[in-house]
């Protein structure tokens, strides 16, 4: 951690940081919508990388956790009035039971069957949420009678102070002895094994970890909105951009993954004049920098700079 302290990677990011702080004393309140709608996405992909670009497993269904967060939250709050604290806390622990209950028997398998059981796991949802409509709003969605405020700067700052937060948390976990493990498990769970260390608890662990950031996240996303619906924290869309934000970024980098949310989400609103070339356009891009740097944009430039 000394060494990153001293990095230029790190006085960018306060630079960064200070900069994107400021930015409401002369922004649109729209822009600033934009961009706090970004940062949340920031730390849906964070969180999805550090199972993904650590413990190598692949999460095809990261909205999952990430619905079950936001409507666990939208549930209390819109039947039963709780305090937004309390709703954001439940969401969390709903996420994170949600986890566990796929992960221990997921883990257990190999090969792309993991994958496939995270994306069935989102179907699953998307049915339960239709099924038992009365409750959860159905296609329609459920609004909630409370948000975070209905201020633009506020809610930009709620998002930014959150982001940061989670920044650092997962960043530093990353960069511990146990994202050292997940590392080591991603690239040969074999050796990881032979050299004593429990591969499958470390990966469980990650995706405990995932899944209370995710669940959090969509928690408060839906108290900015102002309304969970199945198309904004559960469709397999919304998971897709967050899985190409968080190789766009950089695999295995963390901050990496904030970076390719914040692209994604203001490119597609500059380019939203283009219709349905706007998709194709951004599309595009991501294919480009994954097919062409296959580290992401963050990734090729800290090696880069190590290089020289």
């Amino acid at each position: 951690m000394n060494r990153f302290l001293r990095s230029r990677l790190f006085w960018i990011s306060l630079l960064v940081v200070a900069v994107a702080a400021v930015l409401p004393l002369w922004l649109s309140g729209y822009i600033l919508g934009v961009l706090t709608a970004a940062y949340y996405f920031g730390v849906f992909a964070m969180s999805w990388d550090l199972l993904f670009g650590f413990a190598g497993e692949v999460n095809f269904g990261p909205t999952f956790l990430i619905g079950l967060g936001a409507y666990a939250a939208a549930i209390l709050d819109n039947q039963w009035g709780l305090p937004i604290p309390v709703c954001v806390l439940a969401g969390a622990v709903a996420a994170l039971v949600g986890g566990l209950l796929l992960a221990v028997p997921a883990l257990r398998l190999r090969g792309p069957y993991f994958g496939l059981v995270t994306l069935v796991a989102v179907l699953l949802l998307q049915n339960a949420i239709v099924i038992f409509a009365g409750v959860t709003g159905g296609e329609i969605g459920m609004t909630v009678p409370d948000v975070l405020s209905i201020d633009p700067g506020v809610n930009y700052w709620y998002a930014l102070a959150f982001l940061v937060v989670c920044a650092i948390l997962l960043f530093g976990l990353s960069r511990s002895a146990i994202g050292l493990i997940l590392q080591a498990s991603g690239q040969d769970a074999i050796e990881a094994q032979a050299l004593g260390f429990n591969v499958t608890k470390h990966k469980l662990a990650a995706f405990c970890v995932s899944a209370v950031f995710s669940g959090v996240a969509g928690a408060m996303l839906i108290f900015y909105m102002g309304t969970a619906s199945v198309d904004t924290v559960v469709d397999i869309g919304i998971g897709v951009q967050v899985i190409i934000a968080a190789v766009f970024g950089g695999r295995r980098t963390i901050l990496g993954a904030v970076l390719g949310a914040v692209f994604l989400i203001v490119a597609s609103e500059l380019l939203r004049p283009l219709g349905q070339l706007n998709t194709f356009v951004v599309a595009a891009v991501a294919l480009a920098v994954i097919l062409f740097f296959p580290d992401g944009v963050l990734g090729y430039a800290l090696r880069r700079g190590e290089r020289e």
